[in-house]
C-alpha cells in the first residue's frame, strides 16, 4: 500500500491523491538502491564500501546511531523532504495545535521506512554480483510466494510425481496448498507482528531466506509498505497486499534489472531457521 502526506502533517491512504505521485520514502528508496546496486554489480570500491556500511545498519535506528550518520539513502531523503516542505510552505502550518509534533511523527516514520528497507536491501544484495535483489514489480508477496514454491518439495518426500505436479510443471505454477508450510508460516510472523522492531527482525529473516534462493524484493515497494504499517488504518491495508499478492498467480521466470522478469503479468506497481542462511553472519566483502 502506498500512503501520502498532507499539510500539516497529515497523513493519508493513496487513494486520496493521485497515483503518479510516489511517497517520498518510494522516491528516496529507489534513487539510494538503484544507484548502489549499479555500482556494486560493477564492484565499485565506493559502492562495496557504502553497502559494507549499510549493512552493519540492520537493526540500527535511524539517526538515532552516530555510525549511521552521512549515509546517502538518508540525505536523499532529507533533500526530498525540503523540496516537499518548500512546495508546501504555509507560515501558519505550526500554529494549528499538534501541528509541529504531527509533522515531526511523520518524519519520523519516512527515516525508520527508509532505513530499514535500505539496509535489508544491503543484506539481500550481499555477495551477489550477477543478479540484482531490487527489482520493480517483485512485491514481498511475490517474492515470498517464489520462495515457498522453490522450498515446496525437499528429502524425504516421494520422488513418484503425480499429474497434477507434471501440471504445475509444465504451466510453471504451483498450488497455494502445495507450497512449503514453514515458508508460509514465516510470512504469517511477519503479517502478525505487532511493532516496528518484530518486524524489522522477521523481515530480516525472510530476506536471509531469499538471498540464499536468489530470489529479488522491490525494496522501493517495501519501504512505501512498511511506511504505512506504521499506522493502525495503514497496517490493515498492507497486510492485505501481502496477502493478496501471495495467493497471486505469477509464472515462472527470471528477472532483469529495471524489469518485472520474464513473464510477468502481475500488474503489481513498479516502484508501487530453515537453512543455514538464516542465521549468516553479516559479513563485510
Amino acid at each position: 500500500m502506498t500512503t501520502t502526506t498532507g499539510t500539516a502533517g497529515t497523513d493519508r491512504p493513496a487513494g486520496h491523491r493521485k497515483q503518479h505521485a510516489p511517497s517520498l520514502v518510494r522516491t528516496a528508496t529507489g534513487r539510494t538502491v538503484s544507484r548502489l546496486q549499479g555500482g556494486y554489480r560493477k564492484d565499485s570500491p565506493a559502492a562495496v564500501a557504502a553497502v559494507a556500511r549499510l549493512r552493519r545498519e540492520v537493526g540500527r535506528d535511524a539517526h538515532a546511531s552516530p555510525t549511521n550518520w552521512g549515509l546517502d539513502h538518508l540525505e536523499a531523503l532529507t533533500e526530498l523532504r525540503e523540496c516537499r516542505n518548500a512546495e508546501d510552505e504555509d507560515p501558519t502550518r505550526h500554529l494549528v495545535a499538534g501541528g509541529q509534533r504531527q509533522q515531526e511523527a511523520r518524519e519520523d516514520r519516512e527515516d525508520r521506512a527508509v532505513h530499514l528497507a535500505v539496509t535489508l536491501w544491503a543484506l539481500h544484495q550481499q555477495s551477489l554480483r550477477d543478479e540484482p535483489m531490487h527489482v520493480p514489480g517483485w512485491s514481498l508477496g511475490r517474492s515470498v510466494r517464489r520462495l515457498a514454491e522453490e522450498k515446496s518439495s525437499g528429502p524425504g518426500l516421494p520422488t513418484q510425481r503425480t499429474g497434477d505436479e507434471e501440471a504445475q510443471e509444465s504451466t510453471g505454477y504451483t498450488s497455494v496448498e502445495d507450497v512449503s508450510a514453514a515458508i508460509r508460516k514465516r510470512f504469517v510472523r511477519i503479517g502478525t507482528s505487532s511493532d516496528l522492531e518484530t518486524l524489522g527482525r522477521r523481515l530480516r529473516e525472510m530476506v536471509l531466506l531469499l538471498r540464499g534462493a536468489r530470489i529479488p524484493l522491490d525494496y522501493s515497494d517495501l519501504a512505501d509498505q512498511i511506511y504505512g504499517w506504521q499506522y493502525e488504518t495503514g497496517r490493515v491495508e498492507v497486510r492485505r497486499r501481502w496477502g493478496r499478492d501471495f495467493h497471486r498467480v505469477h509464472r515462472s521466470g527470471r528477472w532483469e534489472e529495471g524489469g518485472t522478469g520474464a513473464g510477468d503479468d502481475t500488474g503489481s506497481p513498479a516502484g508501487s531457521p530453515i537453512g543455514s542462511d538464516a542465521s549468516a553472519a553479516v559479513d563485510a566483502d
